[in-house]
C-alpha cells in the first residue's frame, strides 16, 4: 500500500520516535531505581496472572462509578488491543498482499475484535470527555488549602483533552481507513461496523478511495509515532504502569501491613520518608500509575469532612515534581522535601489510616503508605508530632497502654466474672487478647464483660494474659512512632511465643490486625480471629442459646480494620442475625465503609481542622437509618460514635456486637463446663 517514499519516511519517523521514547523510558527507570529497596519479584507467576486478570476484567475500575468505569474499560481494552492492530496495519502497509493473522478463524476473530473495540473506544472516549467537561469542576478539583502543584490544576484537564483527542483521532482514523479499504476490497462480515461505513464510499473514484487509505493510515499510525514521546510524560502512561504496579507490588498480608524497621541494625540512618528517594520503588511507581481520577479523594474521610488531606493530590504532586525535576533526580540529585511539594504537615496528621484510598484505587496505588512513612520521619528523625500524642506515647511506654492505667489494674474489669488467666488455665483452646480499650476504658469494659459471658455460656475453654497483656502498639505505629511499636511488638511476640497459643481471639480489630499481619515480621505467627468470628462459630456449633422471642432492628457499621484491612464482613452480620437482630446496611458499607475517625492515632489527638468531625459524619448517616441501635465491632468505633451521638444529642444506642448477642442469650445459656 505505501509508496517507497512513504516507507522510508515512516521508518525514519519510527526510529526517531523510538529513540525519543527510549530516552524518556530510561529516565523513568533511573527515577524508580532511586527509591528504597527493590520491587517485589517473589511469586512472579502468580503476580503476573493476577495483574493480567485485573486488567482483563477491569474489576478494580468497575467497583465504583459504574457508567464512567464501563466507558474507561472499553477504552482500556480497545486501546491496548490496538497495540496488536497497529502492528498488523503496519505490516500490511509495508507488504502488499500480506494478511495479518491470515484469513482463517484466527484472522476473522482478530478483525471482529478490532472492529467491535474500535467502536467501543470511540464511544467510551467520547463519553469520558463529555463527562469530564460536565462534572470535571466537581469531581476533578481540589478544595482551597489542599497542597497541589499549580501546573496540575490546568495540566490534568489539558492532558486529558490532548490524550482523549489523540485517541479519538488515532482510532477514528483507523476506522475510516479500514472503511475505505473495504470500499475497495468489498465488505467483510467480520467487520460489521467498518463495512457499514464503507457503503458511504461506494461510487467514489478509485483514486480517491486509495488516497484516503493513505491519508488515514498516516492519521492512525503516523499520529502514534508523533504522540509517543509526549505519551510518556502524560498521565496516560498508567496504561503501562498500572499492570506493573500489580505485578511488582510487594506481597502483603493486608493492605495496612507496614514494613519492619530493624532498630537493632545500626547501619540504618534514615527512618521513614523525608524526600522522594526515601520512598520505596513501588511508591515511586505509584506516581506513574496514578490515573488522576480522584476516587481516593472521594473515599477519604479526612477530605470528605473538609480537611486539607487529598491522597489524590499527594500522588499527582509526586508525578508533576518528577515531570519537572526528573532529569536531575534521575542523575542522583537530592529531591526537595516531601512536605514542600507533595503534602502539607497538617494533611499528614489528618489521615486516619483507614485504607479507603488503597482499597478504592483502580491501579493499586497506596497513598496511605506514603503518609505513614512521612509520619515515621517526622516522629523519629525530627521529633515533630501533635502534642496530644505525647500522653498516649507515655502511657504505652510506662504502663503498656495508651490510657496509662497501671498494669496491675488491667484485669479489674473482670472482678466477679469467670475469666481465668493462663496461670489458672494453662492449656486453653482460646487465648483471649482482651485489648487495652476493653480492659481499661469504662465504656469498652461493658463489651469485655459481655463477651466473657458469651464465652462462659458456650463453655469455651479460654484464658487471658491478664496483667501480662500489653498494648499491641498499633496506635504508635500508625502515628509514626515505630521505635515504640518495635519495643511493644518485640516484647509481645516473646511472651506469645512462650505461651504458644492454639488460637487467639481479639476484641479489637486493631489488635487483630497487628497480631495477625504485623507480628509475623517479628517472628510471631499465630491464628488470630475477631470476637465476632468466634461468636459466629459458636452459634453455628449450637453452643449458644437465644431467647425465642428476641427481635431487634440494628444498623451495622463496618470497622475499617475489621473489614477493609482484614476482609471480615459476614461474621458480625451473621452473629447479629443469630441473636435475632434484623440488620440494616448503611449506604457506605463493607469495603466502602466510612471511617469512625479513630484510626491512625486519631483516637489520641485532636482532629485536624475541617468542616466537621469524621465520627459525626458517620453517625448522621447511621441516624438517618431510623434505627434505635448502631452495632459496631470495634472499641474505637464504640467510643467515637458514642461521642458523636452525644454531640448530636441523640438517644440512639451504640453497642458492640457482643453486647447485643449477650442480651439475646437465655439465662441458662448452654454451658456444659467451667474454665479453670
Amino acid at each position: 500500500m505505501l509508496t517507497l517514499i512513504e516507507k522510508i519516511f515512516f521508518t525514519l519517523l519510527a526510529l526517531g520516535s523510538a529513540y525519543t521514547a527510549y530516552l524518556a523510558a530510561d529516565r523513568i527507570i533511573r527515577i524508580v531505581r532511586r527509591g528504597m529497596g527493590a520491587v517485589g519479584l517473589d511469586e512472579i507467576i502468580r503476580r503476573a496472572v493476577n495483574a493480567g486478570l485485573i486488567f482483563v476484567t477491569q474489576k478494580t475500575v468497575l467497583k465504583r462509578r459504574l457508567l464512567p468505569s464501563l466507558a474507561h474499560a472499553f477504552v482500556a481494552w480497545g486501546f491496548t488491543y490496538y497495540l496488536l492492530v497497529n502492528i498488523g496495519d503496519g505490516l500490511q502497509a509495508f507488504f502488499p498482499g500480506f494478511v495479518f493473522l491470515g484469513s482463517g478463524v484466527i484472522g476473522n476473530l482478530y478483525r471482529l475484535a478490532a472492529d467491535l473495540l474500535t467502536v467501543g473506544v470511540l464511544i467510551g472516549m467520547a463519553a469520558l470527555l463529555i463527562r469530564r467537561a460536565l462534572v470535571g469542576p466537581k469531581v476533578f478539583s481540589f478544595r482551597p488549602g489542599v497542597l497541589i502543584n499549580p501546573k496540575a490544576v490546568a495540566g490534568i484537564k489539558r492532558d486529558s483533552l490532548i490524550v482523549g483527542g489523540f485517541i479519538l483521532f488515532h482510532v477514528g482514523s483507523r476506522y475510516l481507513g479500514e472503511s475505505f479499504h473495504l470500499a475497495e476490497e468489498g465488505a467483510d462480515a467480520w467487520q460489521p461496523f467498518a463495512s457499514a461505513l464503507s457503503r458511504m464510499w461506494i461510487g467514489q473514484p478509485p483514486a480517491t478511495v486509495i488516497l484516503m487509505q493513505h491519508v488515514f493510515f498516516w492519521g492512525a499510525l503516523g499520529s502514534i509515532l508523533i504522540f509517543m514521546p509526549y505519551f510518556l510524560y502524560s498521565k496516560h502512561i498508567h496504561i503501562f504502569f498500572a499492570p506493573l504496579n500489580y505485578l511488582l507490588k510487594p506481597s502483603r498480608l493486608s493492605i495496612g501491613q507496614l514494613e519492619k524497621i530493624n532498630f537493632d541494625d545500626e547501619t540504618i540512618s534514615q527512618f521513614g520518608a523525608t524526600r522522594l528517594e526515601h520512598l520505596s520503588q513501588a511508591q515511586i511507581i505509584d506516581a506513574y500509575s496514578c490515573i488522576m481520577c480522584n476516587r481516593c479523594q472521594d473515599a477519604c474521610p479526612a477530605y470528605q469532612t473538609g480537611k486539607t488531606l487529598s491522597p489524590a493530590a499527594l500522588e499527582i504532586n509526586k508525578r508533576y515534581y518528577l515531570n519537572e525535576h526528573g532529569a536531575e533526580f534521575a542523575a542522583g540529585k537530592e529531591s526537595a522535601p516531601l512536605l514542600e511539594f507533595a503534602i502539607s504537615a497538617e494533611a499528614v496528621w489528618a489521615c486516619t489510616a483507614c485504607g479507603a484510598c488503597v482499597e478504592v484505587c483502580p491501579v493499586g496505588n497506596e497513598p496511605m503508605r506514603d503518609i505513614l512513612d512521612i509520619r515515621r520521619a517526622l516522629v523519629l528523625m525530627e521529633n515533630q508530632f501533635p502534642a496530644q500524642l505525647q500522653q498516649a506515647y507515655k502511657g504505652m511506654e510506662r504502663a503498656a497502654n495508651p490510657w496509662n492505667i497501671a498494669p496491675e489494674s488491667r484485669l479489674d474489669w473482670a472482678q466477679g466474672l469467670n475469666v481465668p488467666t493462663l496461670e489458672q488455665n494453662p492449656e486453653p483452646d482460646i487465648l483471649w487478647w482482651v485489648g487495652c480499650a476493653p480492659a481499661t476504658d469504662a465504656r469498652a469494659q461493658k463489651t469485655a464483660r459481655d463477651f466473657a459471658a458469651i464465652l462462659n455460656a458456650a463453655g469455651v475453654n479460654f484464658a487471658v494474659l491478664g496483667k501480662v497483656e500489653r498494648c499491641t502498639g498499633d496506635s504508635a505505629r500508625r502515628s509514626g512512632n515505630e521505635a515504640l511499636f518495635f519495643e511493644l511488638a518485640t516484647g509481645n511476640v516473646e511472651i506469645l511465643n512462650e505461651v504458644k497459643p492454639k488460637r487467639i481471639v481479639a476484641t479489637c480489630p486493631h489488635c487483630l490486625h497487628t497480631l495477625a499481619n504485623e507480628y509475623p515480621a517479628f517472628g510471631g505467627h499465630y491464628e488470630v480471629i475477631h470476637h465476632t468470628q468466634l461468636i459466629e462459630e459458636l452459634f453455628a456449633a449450637g453452643k449458644l442459646k437465644t431467647k425465642p422471642d428476641r427481635h431487634s432492628d440494628v444498623v451495622f457499621h463496618d470497622p475499617c480494620y475489621l473489614g477493609r484491612h482484614n476482609n471480615v464482613f459476614d461474621a458480625p452480620r451473621n452473629a447479629l442475625a443469630h441473636a435475632g437482630a434484623t440488620v440494616t446496611e448503611l449506604p457506605r458499607n463493607r469495603t466502602a465503609s466510612f471511617c469512625c475517625g479513630a484510626g491512625g492515632g486519631q483516637m489520641w489527638k485532636e482532629e485536624e481542622h475541617g468542616a466537621e468531625r469524621v465520627s459525626e459524619n458517620r453517625f448522621r448517616e447511621a441516624l438517618a437509618s431510623g434505627k434505635d441501635t448502631l452495632a459496631v465491632g470495634c472499641p474505637f468505633c464504640l467510643a467515637m460514635l458514642t461521642d458523636a451521638a452525644r454531640a448530636e444529642k441523640s438517644d440512639m444506642q451504640i453497642k458492640d456486637v457482643a453486647e447485643i448477642v449477650a442480651e439475646s442469650l437465655t439465662t441458662d445459656g448452654t454451658a456444659s463446663r467451667k474454665n479453670g
